[in-house]
């Protein structure tokens, strides 16, 4: 029986857990590239004990970002970055992941930390701001909410080839800077999302109208990576497979696209919301693990390893689900904010024979050789196990 501590292997790479630290737009870049605050932040959480590390969503073009401030890989120049980032935490001890994506009509934001609309949600900036541009999408039809109103741009057949090649020279760059996991992101209402939802996606042509035909940019999307991508590293996807919404995408149809993705060479499935509309039916935010059953059903009736994220972030509950085996890989975004060492809390709060064996070595043997006082070495104190049902 797995735990969340038993290592996993797919393809070529294991890793030391099952514990992965999931991209986080942190609008932090100048330029798109990644510098000191990326290596010291993402080094991290490799050192405290995450076995697979991503950063945030890569954009592959630089109309791909969610706002100027976001990072990408679509130049030459942004290599060195990526390259520091994925040292350090190979340094530390994890695997060094990197996400690809276009944000689509989801793009030309402030970022949220410098002004929201009154309601919370984030604020586009009109295509005439200095820091806005027009966003594409698969037809005409913005996202709508939030004041996601401004035009955005149908993508011709001719731009959707030239965005699976920007697909295929940022993997290669992925691939010189040192990541060893590639997961293409299409949820979260951006790009690749927006082709497979009805709600979005309201082409005639081959890329539009059925499942096969919806599905068809992420397979070509996929097919152009998979060329480039080395065959001893994972790679994987992050689909949006429910809208929650009658109209948008359909988990049963996001069943069928994953088992074309898997004849496509997928290596395993990330599931997450579609999140191409706001009008959500009942909508699971404030639900513990409520996409793990969604997810189990993909392990089961497709035949993949999967990960998946939301409200995992309670050890007893991340411990759960892997040892019932219904997913192989816990995603953590805000748990992996709040605390870089979240791994060694929850291997404390689950009794794990040795906490600190998750940190590097020379912090492991300072740690494990504490002779003061110790509730002071700055670890929240564990109850004993005194009963185990």
């Amino acid at each position: 029986m797995p735990t969340l501590f038993s290592p996993f292997t797919l393809k070529g790479i294991t890793l030391r857990n099952r514990i992965v630290m999931s991209p986080m737009t942190m609008y932090s870049s100048v330029d798109g590239r990644l510098d000191d605050y990326h290596v010291s932040y993402l080094g991290a959480r490799a050192a405290g004990g995450f076995a697979l590390v991503f950063g945030e969503q890569m954009a592959i073009t630089p109309d791909g970002r969610t706002t100027t401030s976001c990072a990408g890989i679509w130049d030459d120049s942004q290599v060195e970055g990526h390259a520091r980032v994925t040292a350090i935490v190979k340094r530390m001890g994890a695997v060094p992941a990197i996400q690809l994506g276009h944000t689509g009509r989801k793009g030309s934001q402030l970022p949220p930390h410098k002004g929201v609309n009154a309601d919370r949600t984030k604020k586009q900036l009109p295509p005439d701001h200095p820091d806005g541009w027009t966003c594409v999408a698969p037809s005409p039809v913005p996202y709508g909410y939030g004041g996601h109103t401004h035009p955005v741009h149908a993508l011709s057949v001719d731009e959707i080839r030239a965005l699976h090649r920007r697909y295929a020279e940022a993997a290669v760059r992925a691939r010189d800077a040192g990541y060893q996991w590639l997961e293409l992101h299409f949820a979260h209402g951006y790009l690749a999302a927006s082709f497979f939802s009805p709600l979005a996606n309201r082409r005639t042509d081959a890329y539009g109208g059925s499942v096969g035909n919806r599905a068809r940019f992420l397979l070509e999307a996929l097919d152009a990576v998979r060329a480039v991508w080395p065959e001893q590293y994972p790679l994987t996807m992050r689909l949006g497979c429910d809208d929650l919404n009658p109209e948008g995408t359909q988990f049963e149809d996001s069943l069928v696209a994953i088992r074309m993705m898997k004849d496509h060479g997928l290596d395993l499935a990330d599931l997450s919301l579609g999140f191409n509309t706001d009008a959500m039916i009942d909508p699971p935010m404030n639900r513990m693990s409520f996409m793990v059953e969604r997810s189990h059903r993909v392990r089961q009736e497709v035949g993949l390893p999967v990960a998946t994220s939301w409200n995992l972030g309670i050890p007893q509950e991340a411990d759960r689900v892997i040892r019932e085996e219904l997913v192989d890989l816990v995603m953590l975004g805000r748990p992996a904010l709040a605390n870089p060492h979240w791994p060694i809390w929850a291997a404390r709060e689950l009794h794990h024979d040795s906490p600190f064996s998750l940190v590097p070595e020379d912090w492991r043997w300072w740690l494990e050789n504490f002779r003061g006082h110790a509730p002071s070495i700055g670890w929240p104190a564990v109850e004993p196990v005194t009963s185990r049902q």
